[in-house]
């Protein structure tokens, strides 16, 4: 998402700290993706001491989902135009401020604000960490494994947050926001020591297109709201008809923006390759059911089996761990198979590890019922992440690098939100805590699943391209996506590695450095 205008395309760190500037954005990263799972062992405590509603619930995990994937495109423009340390700086401090302010409410709503808030503000700090790392880091094999580093902190933080919001929500739920407040405030502290100044800028600067980003958020967050209500309120409510009808005008309104402004948020024909539009698609169904699914078990581990929230996180260990010794393997998968085969084996085998819930009941064996699913669940969804990822940014020019990649993590994250809102509908339409309305909600995530792996059938095309003679070396998936999270891996990387075809079919999928 690079400017012309901006004077200097390779703002480095101050003298030899480029190891240190990549320790702090990575820092919050981890913290960013940390804070997408950080909570989900923390909602029955929530619920138990501040008297929330499975409404509110929800909203604390889809708040900050929605928020972060509506603002992202908005924070990624937002970097080129005012400057990528800037905008990573300001948003650090206020995703502390407002990690510090929600460990102090004892208000469901202001607890919800909190966390939209959060999520506004790391949609600022992805695009501008990423573009950061990208004009510091020598293109190539430094570039390279700077952002495979910076991916495996995605991952690595997304899992942490799984197991460590156990700990911390047993010794006080508050905890849960006071450490990723200690975090930022590491990192706010250390990045005008570590990152360079922005350059100057010549010139006019371009449009800034807030009312794309309103429209976009706003429709979306309408009907999530739509969703969570309904199930209350009745679908032929005023309240429900009218929140459905708002949300398809603001994103239809979103659609005419983009077609008629000269500096669009969005580049609306960029979606006219087949690969990167059903890439999206997979995205969305992907994040759908893996956060849809982790809202649900969590919820069941702890109110229908009784777990304490330390031996939730626990439980979650072996599907974290499956998840980063996937990803890290899936390289190679795609490397031999090429795009279509991993994504579609991962999301079978992520549904099936969800769908296999169906057998959980009110005294389930952990090791005969759950550690068989909550494995293949893992094992799925670190398969098909990197393979949708790689899909999103190929066969897109250099120039629409930025934009492929934001879009992809618009998509997981908006996912993420919608999936949460339809698993929380669908648990209250059964009545909170009875075990049919468990199930329910489990086999609706799942087909979140069988749905993705249908599209990433029909849209990502062959299986594998065959290799030409004297190619370059194709993207390692790690520069494509950082971890389970949702973040992309890579904007503004101008390589010939990324260059493709253009009409949808698969890009060449080439062996890597070493692979």
């Amino acid at each position: 998402m690079s400017d012309p205008q901006v004077t200097s395309r390779t703002a480095g760190t101050l003298g030899g700290r480029k190891q240190i500037a990549l320790l702090v954005l990575c820092a919050q990263l981890f913290l960013d993706s940390m804070d997408v799972s950080l909570m989900g062992v923390a909602l029955p405590e929530l619920k138990d001491d501040l008297g929330l509603s499975a409404e509110e619930l929800q909203w604390i995990i889809s708040g900050y989902a929605v928020a972060y994937g509506g603002f992202l495109l908005l924070g990624g423009r937002a970097a080129d135009l005012f400057g990528r340390r800037r905008m990573f700086f300001w948003g650090t401090a206020v995703f502390a401020v407002a990690s510090l302010a929600g460990g102090f409410v004892s208000d469901g709503t202001l607890l919800i604000v909190s966390r939209v808030i959060k999520g506004v503000a790391a949609a600022f700090i992805a695009p501008a960490a990423l573009s950061i790392i990208m004009t510091t880091f020598k293109e190539g094999p430094e570039r390279n494994r700077a952002v495979g580093i910076f991916s495996l902190t995605g991952a690595s933080g997304y899992a942490a947050g799984l197991v460590l919001s156990g700990v911390l929500t047993e010794l006080n739920w508050r905890l849960t926001f006071f450490v990723p407040f200690v975090i930022a405030a590491l990192v706010l502290a250390a990045v005008r020591y570590a990152v360079s100044p922005d350059p100057v800028r010549a010139g006019e600067r371009p449009g800034f297109d807030a009312f794309g980003a309103v429209t976009a958020t706003g429709g979306v967050l309408l009907l999530v709201f739509a969703l969570t209500r309904a199930p209350k309120v009745g679908w032929g409510s005023a309240t429900t008809v009218l929140s459905l009808v708002a949300s398809v005008a603001l994103l239809v309104a979103f659609v005419i923006i983009q077609n008629r402004r000269a500096e669009p948020l969005v580049q609306l024909s960029i979606f006219r390759s087949r690969t990167l539009s059903t890439a999206n698609v997979v995205g969305l169904t992907w994040a759908c059911a893996t956060i849809g699914w982790q809202f649900v078990a969590l919820l069941y581990l702890q109110q229908v089996l009784d777990y304490s929230a330390l031996g939730a996180g626990a439980a979650i260990v072996p599907m974290a761990a499956a998840i980063l010794v996937t990803v890290n393997v899936t390289p190679r998968v795609i490397n031999r198979f090429g795009l279509r085969v991993p994504a579609v084996a991962g999301l079978l085998l992520q549904g099936l590890g969800i769908l296999l819930f169906l057998r959980a009941d009110e005294s389930s064996e952990y090791v005969t019922v759950l550690l068989p699913a909550l494995i293949l669940h893992g094992i799925g969804n670190g398969l098909s992440f990197p393979s949708f990822n790689v899909a999103g940014v190929s066969g897109v020019a250099d120039e629409q690098q930025g934009l492929a990649t934001s879009l992809i993590q618009s998509a997981l994250q908006l996912g993420g939100g919608l999936g949460v809102a339809v698993a929380a509908a669908v648990l209250a339409t059964g009545g909170e805590g009875g075990l049919a309305s468990y199930h329910r909600a489990f086999l609706a995530v799942g087909l979140f699943s069988l749905a993705g792996a249908l599209a990433a059938a029909l849209g990502l095309g062959p299986a594998r391209t065959p290799e030409p003679d004297g190619a370059a070396d194709a993207p390692d998936a790690a520069d494509a996506a950082y971890g389970p999270k949702g973040a992309p891996g890579a904007t503004d990387a101008p390589t010939d590695a990324r260059k493709g075809t253009t009409d949808g079919s698969d890009p060449v999928v080439l062996e890597r450095e070493g692979a």
